[in-house]
């Protein structure tokens, strides 16, 4: 079987290693689908979820708040500014912080960076619909 591997790393260290027959990921311009003997590849990521196919034929969920992708023909690296497991996401969390920018958003306020915002926003979805597609796995 051909495989490639893949590392997740973050600031806070690795997140996971190992062998995968297709890799998606939130690469700036839209998702991208990682196969083994994939052209070289560099680019952005913004906020969204890697999924890893691995080895074995189960599907892997990951959360990314975005960072760097680097893809060679065996070989996927994703340089995360932050990352987790899906499965780990504090979903309360999530929920609190996409409150708390559609409230600010609501309000338009002078003095708020409506960037930044839409940013915790995009970031708090993301985590959310990481969440829900574990969940729908865990399902079947």
């Amino acid at each position: 079987m051909n495989t490639l591997q893949i590392d997740i790393v973050s600031a806070e260290g690795e997140i996971h290693s190992g062998e995968a027959t297709l890799v998606v990921a939130p690469a700036q311009e839209g998702e991208v689908g990682i196969a083994p003997r994939h052209a070289p590849l560099l680019t952005q990521m913004r906020p969204g979820e890697v999924r890893v196919h691995d080895a074995g034929g189960e599907e892997l969920f990951f959360y990314v708040s975005g960072g760097i992708l680097e893809v060679q023909p065996h070989k996927v690296t994703v340089l995360a500014d932050a990352a987790q497991r899906a499965r780990d996401i504090n979903e309360a969390a999530a929920l609190d912080a996409k409150r708390r920018a559609e409230e600010a958003l609501a309000k338009r306020e002078e003095g708020v960076n409506y960037s930044s915002v839409q940013a915790e926003l995009a970031e708090a979805m993301a985590q959310l619909q990481a969440l829900e597609r574990v969940r729908r796995q865990a399902k079947r």
